[in-house]
């Protein structure tokens, strides 16, 4: 990159003065670990969402593990999930001793086909839960794929870490299904550095992970310090993890929280400038659009038979006018591990594959002003230009 040129990052978190003093509040209050200032941000987020139950956590990963725990899934049992997502969703199957089984995206988009997934499912009896990955922001298909699970007797565990907030005629994509689990990792719409909320209308699942997340104890380290008597007393029901989130996170996801909804609409409206600047853009595809989209990723396709050069070239080019991209995800069935561990193949997958191969992860965070996005959109054109394939 030319050292002249100063560099837009592919992602940038939004904090401020807000954020900053509410640390400094729970940094003087004498408490830091996981007490009233989590629990506050549990009851604000599930107030937001709609939901019944919204427990806190130390990271989606956790709260995907914790879901699919406190749902029965164990050793022996089949989970259903794209490849087409981060490696943390196939893993906390692993952890469990239950199989991830893949199931192939849709023709035009990322989120995983309720059509293939109707056929998986009946071919795979041992299937206890589907995880379908609201990607991008754009929810999946839920009627349907609730349709497919309810016909399978499949628990429906929505990994909604890049959908927040995303309003459907169903409610918030993440609160559909029986258990939604959302991230708070720094890329994201909000952020705590390091988070996650899981959402869940169930009681029992509520009660169960609430005890997980913490060793399997039956009171908080914060119920035992505030409850007069005997506050050091408590027992182990269950081996459980250490997932809670501590009160300085969480006083960074209120303030966050309280700012999600201008955050979306700076989103939505560097998406429509996308949109509009790469409409005649016969060298790339444009992201599929719909209801309810948060915006965390804008993934462009490259029409890689328009161009000279590959889709590793295109970013580097892109970097070297000082343009910050990513790509989103490498398919998990094309990775040493899972393609080494069940016997994948790259074509098993087609469409996560060629999506794959095509993808360019555009930057996409409130606070890209007007001059960046410019520059975003020209250096996009001027690369596209200059490799376009002449016929």
């Amino acid at each position: 990159m030319n050292p002249s040129i100063d560099p837009i990052p592919f992602a940038r978190p939004m904090i401020g003065s807000d954020e900053e003093a509410a640390v400094l509040r729970v940094m003087r209050s004498g408490w830091l670990t996981t007490g009233d200032e989590a629990s506050a941000f549990e009851r604000e987020f599930a107030a937001f969402v709609g939901c019944r139950h919204a427990l806190a956590v130390n990271s989606a990963t956790a709260g995907l593990h914790l879901a699919l725990e406190a749902h029965g899934i164990g050793p022996g049992d089949e989970v259903l999930l794209s490849p087409y997502t981060f490696a943390s969703a196939a893993a906390v199957v692993r952890h469990l001793g239950a199989r991830p089984v893949f199931v192939d995206v849709e023709r035009d988009g990322f989120n995983i086909d309720p059509e293939a997934l109707a056929e998986t499912a009946a071919a795979h009896p041992t299937a206890r839960a589907v995880m379908p990955v609201h990607f991008a922001g754009l929810p999946c298909r839920m009627d349907r794929i609730i349709e497919v699970a309810r016909a399978h007797q499949l628990v429906v565990i929505e990994d909604a870490a890049h959908a927040f907030p995303s309003p459907t005629a169903g409610g918030y994509a993440g609160t559909i299904g029986d258990t939604g689990v959302f991230s708070f990792y720094a890329t994201k719409t909000i952020t705590t550095g390091e988070g996650g909320m899981v959402c869940t209308k169930d009681d029992e699942v509520a009660r169960r992970i609430t005890m997980m997340r913490l060793h399997g104890i039956d009171r908080t380290v914060w119920d035992r310090y505030r409850t007069p008597g005997a506050t050091w007393k408590y027992d182990v029901h269950e081996a459980g993890f250490k997932y809670n989130l501590p009160d300085i996170l969480a006083a960074i996801g209120r303030v966050q929280l309280g700012r999600a909804e201008a955050f979306l609409e700076s989103r939505k409206r560097i998406a429509a400038r996308y949109r509009e600047a790469f409409s005649d853009a016969d060298f790339l595809t444009l992201p599929p659009d719909g209801d309810g989209n948060a915006f965390h990723l804008f993934v462009v396709r490259l029409k890689l038979d328009s161009l000279t050069i590959g889709r590793d070239e295109f970013i580097a080019s892109l970097a070297e006018r000082g343009i910050g991209c990513s790509v989103h995800f490498i398919p998990l069935h094309v990775t040493r591990f899972y393609a080494g561990t069940y016997g994948l193949f790259e074509r098993q997958f087609p469409r996560a594959l060629e999506a794959y191969r095509r993808a360019v992860s555009l930057p996409i965070y409130p606070g890209l002003d007007d001059d960046p996005i410019d520059r975003i959109i020209d250096a996009v054109r001027a690369v596209g230009a200059a490799h376009r394939r002449i016929r």
